[in-house]
């Protein structure tokens, strides 16, 4: 009896010795791996190549925050004259040549300007007109999915309406 007695007062004692064991504040900012600070984030840190004077100061492109500079390392452009191409070839010139063909045939019943910040302002107005119908977060819900349920296509009636007018689907949608 003592013997039992005697481990359950050692063990209980380690219990209460392990309890109290304590990390210090510094420990734990040290585990968390998100940036929470205002200073610089060492993980976005990148080496770049070495400063140049340039031979005309004028000729240098204006600063743009946020974007890039000339020292900054562009690995794709790198990678491509390392092989021996083009390393202009990665930069964002507008629209091709081979698809100018495309984007008129696109543009022929009008282009409507601003259409990304009118597509933004309806979509608030049909999120919010359709409000939040399960306040409580009861089971699984999606807002957004509830919201325009009303505006999907049908695949099977509109492939059967096509049908009927003789129009040839070749991908249509399997039966469900």
């Amino acid at each position: 009896m003592n013997v039992s007695r005697a481990l359950i007062l050692v063990s209980a004692l380690a219990l209460v010795l392990a309890g109290c064991g304590n990390r210090s504040e510094r420990e734990i900012v040290l585990t968390q791996i998100k940036h929470k600070g205002s200073g610089p984030d060492e993980f976005s840190v990148l080496p770049t190549k070495p400063l140049v004077a340039p031979e005309n100061f004028s000729a240098l492109p204006a600063p743009t925050p946020g974007g890039s500079n000339l020292t900054d390392p562009n690995p794709q452009a790198e990678g491509i004259a390392a092989l021996g191409g083009n390393p202009n070839a990665v930069i964002n010139t507008g629209i091709g040549k081979a698809d100018g063909s495309l984007l008129n045939h696109s543009r022929r019943y009008g282009v409507s300007d601003g259409i990304r910040q009118t597509l933004a302002t309806e979509d608030i107005q049909v999120r919010r007109r359709h409000g939040r119908v399960n306040i409580l977060r009861i089971g699984y819900t999606d807002d957004y999915t509830n919201a325009y349920k009303k505006m999907w296509l049908d695949s099977h009636a509109e492939h059967k309406r096509l049908r009927r007018r003789g129009i040839i689907t070749p991908s249509a949608p399997p039966p469900s």
